[in-house]
């Protein structure tokens, strides 16, 4: 145990090699059970809801993509309630994940990949709420690469959950109501959703490029070529 512990690239190899086996038998599950995650839900009747947040929660500490799931969601429940079921499993789920690569990965990472997560590490600790909240509104970050890379920074708990479950709401309904009107893609509710997914995505260089005016500090972390 003591070597598990002493072993920074070990800990991270079974923590992949556990998200890709539990990853793998969800698949298997949906795969033997001839039903779709969707159908998983709608045949969980009243308890549908639950059912939902329950399976969002645990998909995205998988890694599952988070708008194909709220897209999902649109179809099954509307935008109107798909929008708080989605942002509640995926602040847990993003939580959890979180909680996983503090435990597991920050004293690990920084060994490993040494100044390359400096940047993100400072910004994040130095802005704290407002960081997370720039980066879950904007889509430059993947969601779930953020959930565990955000787990080996300093930003504190609460500023993660706070920001996490406030700045997902925009994105949430947006993929909640092309979910729900898919079948109509000419209705206004279809065409309004697809505007507020471009806006997200046009703002986000626009304000990174904002903040990178502001002087030192000022910048967001870039990903790396």
């Amino acid at each position: 145990m003591r070597f598990l512990s002493s072993s920074p690239r070990l800990r991270l190899a079974i923590l992949g090699v556990v998200l890709v086996s539990a990853t793998a038998g969800v698949a298997l599950l949906a795969a033997s059970s001839g039903s779709t995650l969707a159908g998983v839900v709608e045949q969980s009747g009243v308890a549908g809801p639950i059912v939902y947040v329950a399976m969002y929660a645990l998909l995205t500490v998988l890694l599952f993509p988070g708008t194909l799931i709220t897209a999902a969601g649109g179809a099954l429940f509307g935008a109107a309630l798909a929008t708080p079921l989605t942002v509640v499993g995926a602040t847990i789920g993003a939580t959890a994940a979180f909680l996983i690569g503090r435990r597991l990965g920050r004293d690990q990472v920084e060994q490993i990949a040494g100044r390359r997560i400096g940047a993100a590490d400072r910004w994040l600790s130095r802005r704290g709420l407002l960081a997370v909240l720039y980066l879950r509104l904007f889509p430059i970050v993947p969601f779930n690469a953020l959930n565990y890379a955000a787990g080996v920074t300093a930003v504190t708990r609460r500023d993660y959950v706070v920001g996490t479950a406030i700045g997902i709401v925009p994105g949430a309904f947006a993929y909640a109501a092309l979910g729900g009107s898919i079948d109509d893609p000419t209705s206004p509710a279809f065409l309004g959703a697809v505007g507020l997914v471009v806006a997200l995505a046009v703002a986000a260089p626009l304000v990174n490029r904002f903040l990178g005016r502001r002087g030192p500090g000022g910048e967001p972390p870039r990903e790396e070529p």
